[in-house]
């Protein structure tokens, strides 16, 4: 039988050293449990084709279509901050490259599909858990506005995995705009294996920055952009109360996308200490953590390009720390301006005037109050443990709804310090030209009602893993689409879990 993906594989063109080829592991009964329709039309595919026999031999990693290449990508990473010098895809594999209907390029990877030359003692397989867990978390990201990896398929295998019990095997078909890691640069570095990291850089720059293909220094101009997303990225996480939980340098992302979705959640109280991981046991992946580990890994990406920068390496350093310098101003700017708009601080004040020599130094000034008055905020959040998603959006509904700002005061241990605080952010209001009703409807496009709350996405995996029952996975993919709306129908998914509901540990899965 021949499956025909319109597949144009460029990295399987790079010299065989860069990966493994290898075919799926073929499963005993594949079941199709989800089929992104959106997304297989984005990516030019045809959704009813998708949803078929003959397409679920492939998602299924049964069969292999004529145009694929399929491979397992190398790659080294620190993992908690220990170099290890080859990883690789232990259980995925990369099917090929489609070109979507915006004419990007875009990975179908199968997660899940047995093993490959990089498993070490794993098995190669995925549990149906994680899958789940990374089609609704990936999806609710990208709703949310959040570059992300896209989930296109999940299927159950007919067979079990065995971790601390046996569980139901599944595959995730995965869908980024590619799967090249820090790591992969690091795979090549600690071998010194230039000319593998030049051809590597090259390639990244065709993909992801062709705008930097003509420039005097690609490769600098490449680390500068790839810091640039970075600290974009990470700010965004911190916005929503995105924890990754395991930030190590093979799971980031050269295109800037958030990937490898395992112990991740979002924070329900406020919390900067906040962990989820159950293998973070010294919490270096907390939620407050995540701007200094993007510097970290940073950092460790630009000593894998030292020798693309110079022959001299002192020359080399000079000009990879300068370029370092700036991630964290560009964070701050990136992370700044999204609390300002959370809290409906959306310009600047009617008595600053453009003409105005001192109008920058006015505008510097009134930055650094409105940052200050959003950590004060979240200063009050964290001291009432309030949660912190709600909390934004009463804030968002406070503008125009006395309502929601009495169960603002209703979270707060200290009413008196919120009334305090309110005062101030309400002289700020007044202080520029936005009705009520645009300020609220634009702190409403970012301080979103509904997220992948963890207890909710557990509830979930469970009622799937124990009793077979997808009801609730649908419903809730359903709710997280549309992260902003109210959604009346679906209210109770807006609260925070009831003590007996926490759920404060997730699991790699592997």
């Amino acid at each position: 039988m021949t499956f025909h993906f319109p597949f144009d594989n460029s990295y399987a063109r790079l010299p065989d050293r860069f990966f493994a080829r290898i075919a799926p592991t073929p499963v005993a009964a594949p079941r199709l449990i989800r089929l992104n329709r959106d997304l297989a039309v984005e990516l030019g595919l045809d959704p009813d084709w998708l949803a078929g026999p003959e397409a679920l031999e492939v998602l299924s990693g049964r069969e292999v279509p004529d145009t694929a290449t399929p491979i397992a990508m190398a790659y080294a990473g620190h993992q908690f901050g220990h170099f290890v010098p080859q990883l690789g895809d232990g259980r995925a594999i990369l099917l090929g490259e489609v070109i979507d209907r915006q004419g990007v390029r875009r990975d179908l990877h199968l997660k899940g599909s047995g093993r490959t030359p990089f498993s070490r003692n794993g098995d190669g397989r995925a549990a149906l858990g994680p899958v789940l867990r990374e089609y609704l978390i990936s999806e609710a990201m990208f709703a949310l506005g959040i570059p992300t990896t896209r989930s296109l398929a999940a299927v159950t295998t007919g067979e079990t995995v065995a971790r601390e019990m046996p569980l139901p095997g599944a595959v995730l078909t995965r869908v980024a705009q590619s799967h090249i890691r820090i790591g992969t640069f690091q795979f090549f570095a600690a071998r010194g294996d230039e000319e593998g990291l030049r051809l590597l850089a090259d390639h990244v720059i065709a993909r992801h920055y062709p705008d930097l293909g003509t420039h005097e220094k690609p490769y600098l101009a490449l680390l500068e952009a790839v810091i640039a997303r970075q600290a974009d990225l990470i700010a965004r996480w911190l916005l929503v109360g995105f924890i990754h939980g395991v930030m190590n340098t093979d799971n980031m992302s050269i295109a800037g996308e958030t990937i490898d979705y395992g112990p991740c959640a979002f924070m329900d109280a406020y919390d900067p200490a906040t962990v989820f991981s159950s293998i973070d046991h010294h919490g270096r992946y907390a939620y407050a953590n995540q701007p200094q580990i993007g510097a970290w890994n940073l950092t460790r990406f630009a000593e894998t390009l030292l020798p693309l920068l110079s022959d001299n390496e002192q020359d080399a350093i000079a000009q990879a720390e300068s370029v370092l310098s700036g991630y964290g101003a560009r964070f701050e700017v990136a992370y700044h301006s999204g609390l300002r708009r959370k809290l409906g601080l959306l310009g600047a004040p009617d008595n600053v005037r453009p003409d105005d020599p001192f109008a920058q130094e006015k505008d510097a000034l009134r930055v650094r109050e409105d940052v200050q008055l959003a950590q004060d905020f979240l200063k009050l959040l964290q001291q009432s443990e309030a949660d912190f998603t709600l909390a934004f959006r009463r804030l968002s509904d406070a503008v125009t709804d006395p309502a929601a700002e009495d169960a603002l005061r209703g979270m707060s241990a200290r009413p008196d310090l919120y009334e305090a605080w309110a005062t101030r952010w309400r002289q700020r209001l007044a202080q520029d030209a936005w009705s009520p009703a645009d300020r609220s409807k634009e702190m409403r496009a970012v301080n979103p009602a509904f997220i992948a709350r963890n207890h909710r996405v557990e509830a979930v995996i469970e009622a799937a893993v124990q009793r077979n029952d997808f009801a609730p996975f649908e419903e809730l993919l359903t709710v997280l689409s549309k992260p902003f709306d109210d959604q009346p129908r679906y209210a109770p998914y807006r609260d925070p879990p009831k003590s007996h509901e926490r759920v404060e540990a997730t699991f790699c899965g592997t």
